[in-house]
């Protein structure tokens, strides 16, 4: 199970409660490095913990094909980690097991939660008539964890290639250094490497601070 909260507290005090209550849960938070994660998501998958707890968990684009359960808390507080577009990626996390389900933690149904359940919806629906036609039975994804833990550390491994001094760089080539990230970022996305994809995308973030200082 995965839980994905708003803040650093909130994700706290979750995985204290949830291990008060006898539930074997780890907290994920930002100042993990990538391989410590790796070996954190290793072990969710060995089932060393039941529950994940953490704000942005999905930024690696890691594929976690046990996690049969993801709750989105908060999830009608619209802004980037409930947009549209997070939302999808976050529930697509659960399609890989066949019993997978997602509870969003709402007070009300925001448009941005409207949209995703109504793009998974749609998803499902061509998978399903994609399934009939075909004679496919679906089943969850098989995949080793050694798979996901040297994924992981080649990413760590390869961190050093998009990291950029732009201490004195004019600001005419920061620009320009933007804009070939954000194209590799796209190739990267569309190749589905999404660990790749999310390092520059996390650098371009850097990037554009600096930019309009």
């Amino acid at each position: 199970t995965i839980v994905t909260t708003l803040t650093k507290r909130m994700s706290e005090e979750l995985a204290d409660y949830l291990r008060e209550m006898g539930i074997r849960t780890h907290y994920m938070h930002s100042e993990i490095d990538t391989l410590e994660r790796s070996e954190i998501l290793r072990d969710l998958r060995l089932g060393v913990y039941d529950v994940i707890v953490g704000i942005n968990l999905m930024r690696e684009g890691l594929d976690l094909p046990e996690v049969s359960l993801i709750a989105i808390l908060d999830a009608d507080k619209e802004g980037y980690l409930r947009s549209t577009t997070a939302l999808i990626q976050t529930v697509g996390r659960a399609a890989r097991h066949i019993d997978g389900h997602v509870i969003m933690y709402a007070d009300r149904v925001t448009d941005s939660m409207k949209r995703a359940i109504d793009e998974t919806e749609r998803r499902r629906t061509i998978q399903e008539s994609y399934n009939r036609e075909n004679g496919i039975s679906p089943q969850s994804i098989q995949k080793s964890v050694h798979d996901i833990t040297e994924r992981v550390k080649a990413v760590a491994e390869t961190r050093a290639t998009y990291m950029v001094d732009q201490g004195d760089m004019p600001k005419d080539d920061l620009l320009r250094l933007i804009k070939d990230l954000e194209s590799q970022m796209k190739t990267a996305a569309r190749a589905m490497e999404f660990e790749k994809a999310a390092l520059l995308r996390d650098q371009i973030t850097d990037l554009r601070k600096v930019a309009v200082e």
